[in-house]
């Protein structure tokens, strides 16, 4: 189903962004530093020195008693334990919020143990609950990413809707250049694009608005999620920014295809047009599932000079993790130039005569010719 709504009322829904542990502190940092409109921040940390150093206008300290201040020593249970000991104020400081983003870095203390808890309370408070994490990047240690994982096993029975960001996709972003704080500074830019890209949606007047209800109807009680954003500029800017967005799930292994919902932010200059709304919106619904619920609105930003940003958020997998790869609706173009940028990224990918017809994931051949600028877990990793 396929809707196109223009809703002019008034939207007063309260969304809270809080971040666990200092992955979810960094993350939230910089949204309050890019001015993230209509939401309130706040972070929990175990850690006073790390609480001292947020911009965050609302700052709880769990487990003083547990931790005295010092941290959780990436032990997750010290990070539980600690969440627990502050249930009380977490809950008091959630109070009164329609849709509550929980961020973390997962795969250390606070922000691993920590998270799970502080959806739940968040859930119990009757909000729309979506968690937004990193995974560590592989250098960090097996340890991290096994922390890492039996924190997503945990996040995922608490919350309405998870997503998660795999740190390793982003060494290839900036080669062999990249710097160390260049790519954390990545990883915390794309949770910010994940929460303004739902929450824009919301509080941002456009020309098609969505009403709180349309999101919650997409997003809750729907597990893994995944997400794609693509921008880009000129003639073709509107195709090229929609294929970029659904040709690069961050999920490995996953496609648009297969699920139940899909919340589309298209976000241009004031000289978008109909057309090219029709355009990508269209694109997007001939590789989705023809019976998906798809919603989407429009956010005028006057910074958005010539190019349009697409984000898509795909809800609904019935097991996102192990889902197997899906023969693409697209793939009926047949034959198509690898310089064309009107022909969607993965089918430019070079491909065997027998796999004509599957759409893999992985770095198109080209990368190589892509602007930087646009993430890398957006393009393809190579397998």
């Amino acid at each position: 189903m396929f809707e196109l709504t223009e809703v002019c009322i008034e939207n007063s829904a309260r969304i809270k962004v809080i971040g666990a542990g200092g992955g979810g502190g960094n993350a939230v940092n910089t949204m309050i530093s890019y001015s993230l409109r209509g939401v309130d921040f706040m972070i929990a940390n175990t850690d006073s020195q790390a609480l001292g150093a947020s911009n965050a206008p609302v700052k709880i300290q769990i487990g003083a008693e547990v931790t005295k201040g010092l941290g959780a020593g990436s032990n997750p249970d010290i990070g539980r334990q600690a969440a627990l000991e502050s249930r009380d104020e977490i809950r008091r400081q959630l109070e009164g919020a329609d849709m509550i983003f929980i961020t973390a870095g997962l795969g250390g203390g606070t922000g691993t143990g920590a998270a799970p808890v502080i959806a739940q309370v968040a859930r119990e408070s009757g909000a729309l609950t979506v968690a937004v994490v990193t995974k560590p990047f592989q250098f960090e240690g097996k340890k991290r990413n096994l922390q890492a994982e039996e924190g997503i096993v945990q996040l995922r029975d608490v919350v309405d809707t998870l997503i998660v960001v795999p740190n390793q996709r982003l060494l290839s972003l900036g080669g062999r250049g990249l710097s160390l704080l260049d790519a954390f500074k990545k990883a915390d830019d794309i949770l910010y694009q994940a929460v303004k890209g739902i929450s824009d949606l919301i509080v941002v007047p456009g020309l098609i608005n969505l009403d709180f209800a349309d999101v919650k109807n997409i997003m809750c009680n729907m597990g893994m999620a995944l997400m794609g954003t693509g921008t880009a500029s000129g003639e073709n800017r509107a195709v090229e920014a929609a294929q970029r967005a659904i040709s690069s799930p961050l999920l490995e292994d996953n496609t648009i295809q297969g699920a139940q919902g899909i919340l589309l932010s298209i976000t241009g200059g004031p000289d978008m047009s109909l057309y090219e709304v029709n355009e990508a919106s269209s694109l997007i619904q001939a590789e989705a599932h023809e019976d998906a619920n798809i919603i989407f609105g429009t956010v005028i930003d006057e910074n958005m000079r010539d190019e349009i940003r697409i984000t898509v958020i795909a809800t609904g997998f019935e097991d996102a993790m192990k889902k197997k790869q899906a023969p693409s609706n697209v793939a009926h173009l047949g034959g198509f130039r690898k310089e064309d940028l009107s022909t969607p990224a993965y089918l430019r990918k070079e491909k065997s005569r027998d796999q004509a017809n599957v759409l893999t994931i992985g770095i198109n051949d080209e990368s190589q010719n892509v602007d930087i600028d646009i993430p890398t877990f957006l393009r393809r990793q190579a397998d």
